[in-house]
């Protein structure tokens, strides 16, 4: 309900409007709102180009917990006068509680000094409601030195570093307020949950140095449990759990773990990163190629991913021509025994003894060299290593000219040119 008053209805004198004033202020301090209400009204009817009869009758209506009646009052007097900071305060905190935090914001940066902690902390509540807390935690800064005792800010920035993340951040700000009282219950509760996280996050990250992989993916699930709540800390876990799955050659369960990451970040170039080698472990190159690229968009100038965009791009051309990993069978990640049990389980089912057709005979000649050939490669590290780069080390293009024998037969002679039998043992 919104009421008018007319100026100078009544025609009260100077020293009426004061009576009036001065009955208000005992009835406020008496606790009788109502009665002091009535008097102000009849002060703000008697002067109204007075900006303290208005700011007053706001005070009541505060009183009375309707801070809807105060905002038109505290309009009014600063109206009448501008740098009026109380009564701005005092609409700030009305828009605050509103949720109109822009006129709020506004309001508040009219009343800021460099020294008065209140009116930054008011304003740093602001940027909270409107979502950007690097500007309240610039505000709520300096207020801890404002003050003697502020573990209120100390408190509220170890909770807005906490929140982005900067996890070592906000356990200096919360050790802050535990040297002010180190038994203040809600800086010790803050400071235990802070430090079992960083704990788990800093153990992880050592973990991932010393190529312990498997540590590093169990320390990071608990950093999921210690703290389910705040997505950062969700987020970077299922990156770095990613990014571990890849280091130990899980290609499958790295593309799960990664899909998951990319849809809940979908512009982190590390993840896109860490799927594209997932899938080139899983020799899904095409899949590769266009994660490599999706990430050279949003970072060009990133070198690690220009070189694994043409790295991934290489595999995929080469994978259209011999790819030695699909010819016997085994995965990116298989190690040298691996390689030779399916080589030597191919080469018996493929020896061209085994057949008497010459069109079948052919084929089996064709297939018993690319077998060899796979096994010179896979189990020769650095020609393996070529291979892995996206070079065919038995390709006399790759080479420059610089081939190992004709089509490829890796033993520098062809034993089928002879037309002779064929006499190779296998040991198992």
């Amino acid at each position: 309900l919104t009421t008018c008053f007319v100026s100078g209805v009544l025609g009260a004198t100077h020293v009426e409007i004061e009576q009036h004033l001065e009955m208000g202020r005992k009835l406020l301090a008496a606790g009788q709102l109502a009665e002091a209400l009535s008097h102000y009204h009849s002060a703000v009817e008697g002067d109204s180009k007075n900006y303290l009869t208005y700011y007053k009758r706001a005070a009541v209506f505060l009183a009375m917990g309707k801070s809807k009646s105060a905002l038109p009052d505290l309009t009014r007097a600063i109206q009448l006068k501008p740098d009026f900071l109380a009564a701005r305060l005092q609409r700030g905190n009305i828009f605050l509680k509103q949720g109109n935090t822009q006129e709020a914001r506004e309001d508040f940066e009219a009343v800021l000094s460099p020294w008065d902690p209140e009116s930054r902390e008011l304003r740093a509540e602001c940027y909270i409601r409107l979502g950007d807390p690097r500007k309240a935690i610039q505000d709520l800064t300096p207020t801890t030195r404002l003050r003697n005792d502020n573990r209120g800010a100390f408190l509220k920035l170890s909770t807005l570093h906490y929140d982005l993340g900067e996890h070592q951040e906000s356990l200096g700000h919360v050790r802050e307020c535990l040297k002010l009282d180190q038994d203040d219950k809600e800086c010790l509760s803050r400071y235990k949950q802070v430090k079992k996280l960083s704990k788990q996050l800093d153990s992880a990250e050592e973990h991932i140095q010393e190529e312990r992989y498997q540590d590093a993916i169990d320390k990071y699930e608990s950093v999921m449990r210690t703290e389910p709540n705040v997505l950062y800390y969700t987020n970077k876990a299922k990156e770095r759990i990613c990014f571990c799955l890849v280091k130990n050659k899980m290609p499958a369960m790295a593309i799960d773990i990664c899909s998951e990451a990319h849809q809940r970040d979908p512009r982190n170039i590390n993840i896109l990163r860490d799927r594209a080698e997932a899938f080139i472990l899983n020799q899904d190159y095409e899949k590769a190629v266009e994660d490599y690229q999706e990430a050279r968009e949003f970072d060009m100038e990133n070198n690690e991913i220009r070189e694994g965009l043409e790295r991934a791009q290489k595999l995929l051309k080469l994978s259209r021509k011999r790819d030695y990993y699909k010819i016997l069978g085994v995965n990116r990640s298989a190690n040298k025994q691996e390689i030779i049990k399916a080589y030597r389980k191919l080469a018996q089912q493929w020896h061209p003894d085994n057949f008497r057709e010459e069109s079948e005979k052919k084929e089996a000649e064709k297939r018993f060299i690319d077998i060899a050939s796979a096994k010179e490669v896979l189990t020769d590290p650095e020609m393996r290593q070529k291979f892995d780069s996206g070079e065919d080390p038995l390709d006399p293009e790759s080479q420059q000219g610089g081939g190992q024998g004709g089509q490829g037969w890796p033993f520098h002679f062809n034993p089928f040119e002879s037309g002779g039998n064929y006499h190779f043992k296998f040991h198992h």
